[in-house]
């Protein structure tokens, strides 16, 4: 075991501060990794305030990691020291179920293993990436490409994959139409990727605020959804809506946005029940979905294809110490477009 520095949530909806958490040895197949660069994903929000249900406690968030292989077991064969390396949202999984075996270890029968605020298979706490260290399987370890700058890659690992796993299982591309809801840091990740695919773009956001960076990442079209026209200017116009907010939305009416055979899917995660009219959706055959991240396979496809069309995250570059005002700022959608912690900070 070993003592490594972090910040955490000592409880529900406490502030977070600097600590120490214990790190397990270096075994056979796992990297040590020194953290570099940790992101702010709304979940951690939602998580250290225990709004998607009760959290383990003292709380380490953090699944957007980016760093450096530091040490490895003996039975690594993916990875040597020096190599840039990315964790993100798991860390185990059963390996057994038919999820696991077909690369869907993000739907893994018996649960996947959070990289925090879960018990790993020895019942002990994960603690993630608002840390100096941490120690991982090379089974769930991330290549970052050379081409990747670590700030802007460490947000990939949930954003990125995020919106990148359902634009491909819904077959984004050319001649089809992508709007995405929302221009944070899910949805700046979204417009990127959509555009990079080949996709027509279009953002649906509350306002014309960041229709100036919109267009500039990728976004074909930029509309208000304040703007009561909106809808009745588009409607029957989308083959896919990718939802990236965590607010209830009105599914009737953006669901009437789509073409026949037009998908809705969620990526963002409301804390609370919504409600939908199922007419919505027999009018056209139209689908209403969620999605999770996506498996390791999948994410390091993501990363690579990032690579390749030259970009990464929007970030801002935060200390440790500016952690809990960074929250409050994601909360009021201050931030373009993901805050990214320095680890050398900690």
């Amino acid at each position: 075991m070993t003592t490594v520095a972090a910040y955490a949530a000592p409880s529900a909806k406490a502030p977070l501060e600097r600590t120490t958490v214990e790190r397990r040895a270096v075994g056979e197949f796992d990297v040590l990794i020194d953290i570099k660069f940790a992101g702010i994903c709304h979940s951690d929000i939602h998580q250290a305030r225990d709004g998607w249900g009760e959290g383990i406690f003292p709380m380490v968030p953090g699944h957007e990691i980016a760093g450096v292989v530091t040490e490895t077991g003996s039975g690594v064969t993916k990875f040597a020291v020096g190599d840039r390396v990315g964790v993100g949202c798991m860390v185990d999984s059963c390996r057994e179920c038919d999820n696991c075996k077909a690369g869907l270890e993000q739907y893994c029968a018996k649960g996947n293993t959070g990289t925090y605020n879960a018990l790993d298979k020895n019942g002990d706490p994960t603690y993630g990436g608002y840390s100096t260290h941490i120690v991982v399987d090379e089974k769930y370890t991330l290549r970052i490409p050379d081409g990747l700058a670590l700030d802007e890659a460490a947000p990939l690992l949930c954003a990125g994959i995020t919106t990148y796993s359902p634009l491909k299982h819904w077959n984004a591309g050319p001649g089809k139409k992508v709007a995405v809801v929302g221009m944070g840091g899910l949805g700046h990740m979204g417009v990127k990727i959509a555009h990079a695919l080949g996709a027509e773009v279009t953002v649906l956001s509350q306002s014309l605020r960041k229709q100036e960076d919109g267009l500039k990442l990728g976004a074909d079209h930029y509309y208000a959804t304040s703007d009561p026209k909106t809808f009745e200017t588009l409607r029957g116009t989308f083959d896919i809506i990718l939802s990236t907010v965590s607010a209830p939305l009105d599914f009737g009416a953006y669901l009437s946005l789509l073409k026949t055979d037009g998908a809705l899917v969620n990526v963002g995660a409301p804390e609370e029940p919504i409600s939908v009219n199922l007419f919505s959706l027999i009018g056209g055959r139209k689908s209403l979905s969620g999605s999770g991240i996506g498996g390791i396979q999948e994410t390091q496809d993501m990363l690579d294809f990032c690579a390749e069309h030259g970009f990464g995250a929007e970030i801002e570059l935060i200390g440790a110490s500016e952690i809990n005002e960074a929250y409050e700022r994601v909360l009021n959608s201050d931030v373009r477009y993901r805050f990214v912690i320095d680890a050398a900070t900690i």
